[in-house]
């Protein structure tokens, strides 16, 4: 057990080590959703009301648990992009031979990135009392273990398309390709309600809509209703847990195809 404790532990701390020594990187993962959120809640708040949301429910409000999500994919995309620097400066390559296997490899940096994002975020939440939210100490526990799951997930995601990339650039409009229109697939920006039926049907089967619905359902623990028509809370965790297990294995393989 401690030959695996202590290199999944090593490469967990290495990402946190190099994550405070590239502050660009903190100003990347939050500055910019925090400036989509002023600028896009901002803009629509008075023309748009949500569809399915309660009563009193503002844009910039219902916008939030949507941007506390892209706190995490964005948390995820700088924490994978390193794995493509990592294997060309041979760094992995020298991590591979070493007595552990890809799937401990793997967890280290999956579990890394998950830090980072959940870190973060949890910055985000702070801003939750100026929306008037009164999230209890119950709600933000809560909301941190939806965001410990949906950070796995993604960061999986990234792992896996990171083990296969050659370049930044490949890497970058690959990850441009899914995770956004994930993100803006997921009710994070608008509710499924009145939609198209095959935008609604995209909708249903992104399990990135499990986690901004589950996001949605914790950040009010106190006051179910409030959370809006998103999927309910057990079923949302369930998908969100299957998509972590799925992309946490997917990465797996695709080192472990980079160590034959």
């Amino acid at each position: 057990m401690m030959g695996l404790v202590l290199p999944v532990t090593t490469l967990w701390w290495r990402e946190v080590v190099r994550f405070g020594r590239q502050r660009s990187r903190v100003v990347g993962a939050v500055a910019q959703p925090l400036v989509f959120w002023l600028l896009l809640g901002g803009g629509l708040s008075a023309s748009f009301r949500p569809p399915g949301a309660p009563p009193g429910t503002g844009y910039l409000e219902y916008f939030y648990p949507g941007i506390i999500a892209l706190v995490l994919l964005f948390t995820a995309i700088f924490a994978t992009i390193a794995t493509v620097e990592d294997r060309r400066t041979g760094f992995l390559q020298g991590v591979l031979v070493a007595p552990v296997g890809p799937w401990g490899i793997v967890l280290g940096q999956a579990l890394g990135g998950t830090t980072l994002a959940v870190l973060q975020g949890g910055l985000f939440l702070l801003l939750a009392p100026a929306l008037g939210l009164a999230v209890s100490p119950a709600s933000v526990a809560a909301v941190l273990g939806v965001m410990v799951l949906v950070a796995f997930g993604l960061t999986g995601l990234g792992l896996a398309i990171a083990w296969r990339m050659d370049s930044t650039q490949g890497f970058h409009a690959i990850m441009n390709l899914i995770l956004f229109p994930m993100w803006l697939l997921s009710g994070a920006f608008f509710p499924a309600s009145g939609l198209p039926a095959w935008l609604e049907w995209a909708m249903r089967v992104n399990p990135m809509t499990y986690g901004v619905a589950a996001l949605r359902h914790t950040l009010y623990l106190e006051v179910p209703v409030a959370a809006g028509a998103v999927p309910p809370l057990g079923p949302s965790l369930a998908v969100m847990g299957a998509f972590a297990v799925l992309a946490y294995l997917a990465a797996v393989r695709a080192a472990g195809r980079k160590a034959s």
